[in-house]
């Protein structure tokens, strides 16, 4: 009956959007509004641990915060209120679910986790983006510091191969082009703004190294070593590549075999089934198992994360 209600309830309110015309991603833009707090006058002591990064965030703000700066990273900062709209339905479909096995203990934990599941997919495939943005640096590095080695200008050594690189790195590199020619002449400058566009440790320290090579040209010879380390990473992550998706696959498999086992039993011993469903103890078997599954999915992620260079 609860869950009647409820379908009813979410039936009655998209009615209304739809009726009069009310757009999803307005609602979120102006709720989000309302949960914004107040900033607090810092002390010197948060302003200390923040300027040191000791200050830590809760775990779901710190997931937030990374889906947003994983978006914009990738250029598509815009759908982050499409991933906001996807976290409500799923939280939504999650109690659904939970009162449709009439469990109250799975309320919380379906409805939180399923809220959960956009973020950590754009965290998983970001992944996938970092490899491909790592293997895009490692090849336009290598052409531009040819070109610089030859030339001893910055500028016309990504002149000459800006043509040829592909984004995100393309556009880096463009809008460098752009500042130094039509904007500001201080190369210097030009190259510290170029530095924190992309976040990569060797990236970081080959801007260093040409910002150097601005005073002492004969620095130049720093520049390939420092390339290299791109293709050290590449290889290492090729060879490594099995066994950082082994934890997925294996999450993957394990949790289809625990998923699987509920309606199984409904076919296999009909009273074990109804012990499982209808019963204090099956309720409580059912909640921790929905919990430990929730919990293992974004070490699963973390585990899964490419190989990267660290300074």
């Amino acid at each position: 009956m609860s869950a009647l209600i409820l379908i009813s309830f979410l039936l009655l309110v998209f009615g209304l959007f739809f009726v009069f015309k009310i757009s999803l991603f307005e609602v979120s833009r102006d709720a989000s509004v309302l949960f914004r707090r107040k900033k607090k006058i810092e002390t010197l002591r948060s302003k200390i641990k923040n300027a040191l990064g000791m200050k830590k965030k809760r775990s779901i703000q710190r997931l937030i915060s990374e889906t947003k700066e994983i978006l914009k990273a990738t250029n598509k900062e815009s759908k982050f209120s499409f991933v906001c709209i996807s976290s409500f339905v799923l939280l939504a479909i999650g109690i659904f679910v939970a009162l449709i096995m009439s469990n109250i203990l799975l309320v919380p934990i379906l409805g939180v986790g399923f809220s959960l599941l956009p973020f950590w997919y754009v965290r998983f495939t970001s992944t996938k983006w970092k490899k491909g943005l790592n293997n895009e640096l490692e090849t336009a590095l290598s052409v531009i510091t040819t070109s610089y080695m030859r030339s001893e200008s910055i500028i016309t050594a990504i002149d000459e191969n800006v043509s040829y690189l592909n984004p995100p790195v393309h556009d880096v590199f463009k809008a460098f082009l752009t500042q130094t020619k039509l904007i500001n002449s201080n190369i210097k400058l030009a190259l510290v703004s170029l530095k924190f566009k992309i976040d990569n440790a060797v990236f970081h320290e080959w801007v260093d190294a040409v910002i150097n090579c601005q005073e002492n040209k004969n620095l130049k010879v720093t520049l390939p070593p420092i390339v290299s380390k791109l293709s050290d990473v590449r290889i290492v992550s090729a060879e490594l590549e099995y066994l950082l998706y082994k934890p997925v696959t294996e999450f993957i498999t394990m949790l289809i075999l625990l998923v699987a086992n509920i309606p199984l039993m409904y076919f296999l011993n009909r009273d074990w089934f109804n012990s499982l469903m209808f019963t204090s103890i099956g309720n409580v078997i059912l909640a921790f198992c929905a919990l430990v599954i929730f919990i293992s999915i974004p070490a699963v992620i973390k585990l899964s994360k490419p190989v990267e260079y660290k300074r």
